[in-house]
């Protein structure tokens, strides 16, 4: 119970002094919380095309601070974008051509005269980025999934702070493969045949569990620290480009990881696609180009997620745009890649696509990018392509895609029985219509990739319908990219588990008893397919007309199981014939006149076959022959 008293003036200015030295250390304590815990991009360059940046600023409270930037010539800050998050300042920074390298100085201020100095690091470009040859015809692609190729430091298997701990028994675990595994093998991949590498995502992915496949990145601007470091990035980049390989890099602009630092302190609610509740993406392609799509249904395929777990970015967020587009031009740049293969490339908003690409080709014009498109029609793939003439007038920019249509119609001709009409009408059908495309040579083309079945398993495990797509593909238009392993017969025959199918490549491990690497107790049919694999790389590394010639099919005759394609050029002519019977075939060429004359010279480069003005072949059961012609 309180009593009826008054309280003496004398008592009352202790209160009043004691509220205010609270509120003085309120404000000192805030104000010396105001940091900064992130800047990105960490870095820029002189002489760029992209020379009007935006810099994310991260820190607490830090968007109440006022930044300026101490005179730099040639570099003007020329905006400052606060965010419903105090936690973000954006700062849009214009460095004109002949600006010189140095450090931008800022100071961060305060009304209480708090003061927060950085220094931004602006480098010069190193010789010739801007004139790098990305990936094109004239190569062979190794897709590797890093974590299971090879084990080269045991010491980053398992990372404090990082709870997705490696066991190689889990087959949805982490393993232990690294970059320093690939730079250690990077003699073994050249002496294979291949000219190029890409490799499943590298950057941070700090998710719980399952994280190893690289598509849930949690840190836009760093590697992985169980697969190394940004450093060892950039060093693996540089041996391949001493050997003459190329590096592509796997990116994903579509989604992140839900563990990714700003999932826990969004700058602003439209920084991702939200939802009243979770919708996934109903993955309808069609509504890309269908004159009756729905908004609701052409906003869940753009806008939903894929997975719980995969927050989904909203690119028409201008700040978000722009960071996703000078983050990968800071990879090139930084690492000097030679490539990127974009994952679900259709996913994201479509019109943001196009200023990502051409951000990138405006960068670096011979560089080459492959975007994921994953569908079988070739309508729907074609329409992505640059250069192409779209109904609704979309423009795009991106000059490769990943040609799936050509992959599934050669796996269904090759496992086809033969009826009426040939198997390999497929493949003949998918081909003729490379009309849809305007650059059918810039396809990547392939056998199986890192998301299906291995090859050898969609084959059934058939050694010869195996080197039958080998061949196919070694030999077919466009750019030629083979899975880690298929050289030595991996297969995932127990499920189509992706765990599975990204198994350990042999010999990648210490104690391993099976060494792909060195050959040390492979199977006589693993040497033979690893033997078979080194020799047609090769050779297709130097024979310029399966790089940039022109290509001819005959069409597959009923009740036979012959295909026949030419390469060719005004140097070369090559022949490529594939028998799916199961005996020996007597073949005539006089359907082939109009290409070879009336009579063949040449040397099959498989079998060491020569021919002498011969009028027919004799085509071994289940064999592709690859002629040269004389």
């Amino acid at each position: 119970m309180f009593h009826n008293q008054s309280i003496k003036p004398s008592t009352m200015r202790p209160i009043f002094v004691s509220l205010a030295i609270l509120f003085f250390l309120a404000q000192t304590l805030s104000l010396a919380q105001q940091t900064i815990s992130r800047v990105e991009p960490p870095n820029w360059w002189v002489g760029m095309e992209l020379n009007t940046i935006e810099i994310l600023v991260y820190g607490r409270e830090i968007g109440a601070l006022v930044p300026s930037l101490e005179s730099y010539p040639g570099v003007q800050l020329t905006k400052v974008k606060t965010v419903p998050n105090n936690n973000y300042l954006f700062l849009t920074l214009h460095i004109a051509p002949e600006t010189t390298p140095g450090n931008l100085k800022f100071v961060f201020g305060g009304e209480n005269g708090q003061r927060i100095p950085y220094t931004y690091p602006l480098l010069a470009r190193e010789d010739g980025r801007k004139n790098s040859i990305g990936f094109n015809s004239s190569d062979a692609i190794y897709l590797i999934t890093p974590d299971r190729f090879a084990n080269g430091n045991p010491g980053n298997d398992n990372v404090e702070g990082l709870t997705d701990k490696a066991d190689r028994s889990d087959k949805g675990g982490r393993h232990g493969g690294d970059l320093e595994g690939i730079i250690k093998n990077l003699d073994y991949i050249d002496d294979m045949g291949f000219t190029a590498i890409w490799m499943n995502p590298v950057l941070e992915n700090a998710m719980p569990k399952n994280s190893y496949h690289g598509y849930a990145t949690t840190d836009y601007y760093k590697v992985d620290p169980r697969y190394g470091s940004n450093a060892m990035f950039k060093e693996l980049c540089n041996e391949a480009t001493d050997r003459g390989m190329k590096v592509i890099m796997d990116m994903i602009v579509n989604h992140c990881g839900l563990e990714h630092w700003w999932m826990k302190d969004l700058p602003s609610e439209d920084w991702i696609n939200q939802w009243p509740e979770y919708t996934q993406t109903n993955h309808r392609k069609t509504v890309i180009l269908d004159p009756y799509a729905s908004q609701l249904d052409t906003k869940e395929f753009f806008d939903g997620w894929f997975v719980p777990s995969m927050p989904d970015l909203n690119q028409r967020n201008a700040s978000m745009a722009s960071y996703l587009i000078q983050n990968s031009i800071w990879w090139i740049e930084y690492a000097g890649i030679d490539g990127i293969r974009m994952d679900t490339y259709p996913y994201p908003d479509m019109y943001f696509m196009a200023d990502w690409t051409k951000a990138i080709m405006d960068e670096y014009p011979n560089f080459n990018i492959v975007g994921e498109e994953w569908v079988t029609r070739p309508t729907i793939v074609s329409y992505w392509q640059k250069g192409k003439e779209n109904s609704n007038g979309y423009t795009s920019h991106l000059k490769s895609l990943m040609d799936f249509p050509l992959q599934h119609a050669l796996v269904t001709s090759l496992v086809s029985e033969k009826t009426w009409s040939s198997s390999w009408v497929h493949v003949y059908e998918v081909l003729g219509q490379d009309y849809l495309y305007p650059d059918p040579k810039n396809l990547v083309i392939f056998p199986d990739n890192h998301d299906m079945s291995r090859i050898f398993t969609q084959l059934n495990e058939d050694v010869d319908l195996l080197k039958m797509a080998l061949v196919y593909t070694a030999t077919m238009r466009g750019i030629p990219q083979f899975y880690y392993g298929t050289e030595v017969l991996m297969k995932n025959r127990e499920s189509d588990d992706h765990g599975l199918i990204r198994s350990d490549f042999p010999g990648g491990w210490e104690g391993d008893t099976t060494n792909g690497f060195s050959g040390e107790g492979l199977t006589p049919a693993e040497k033979d397919m690893q033997s078979f694999f080194k020799k047609l790389l090769n050779w297709r590394k130097d024979t310029p007309t399966l790089h940039t010639g022109k290509l001819m099919q005959f069409s597959p005759k009923n009740n036979t199981e012959i295909y026949t394609f030419f390469r060719y050029d005004d140097d070369r002519k090559i022949m490529v014939i594939f028998n799916k019977e199961a005996t020996e075939v007597q073949h005539t060429l006089d359907q082939y006149q109009e290409i070879l004359g009336t009579t063949l010279s040449g040397k099959d480069i498989l079998s060491g076959t020569t021919f002498e003005q011969v009028d027919s072949l004799r085509i071994p059961a289940r064999t592709a022959m690859i002629i040269e012609v004389n």
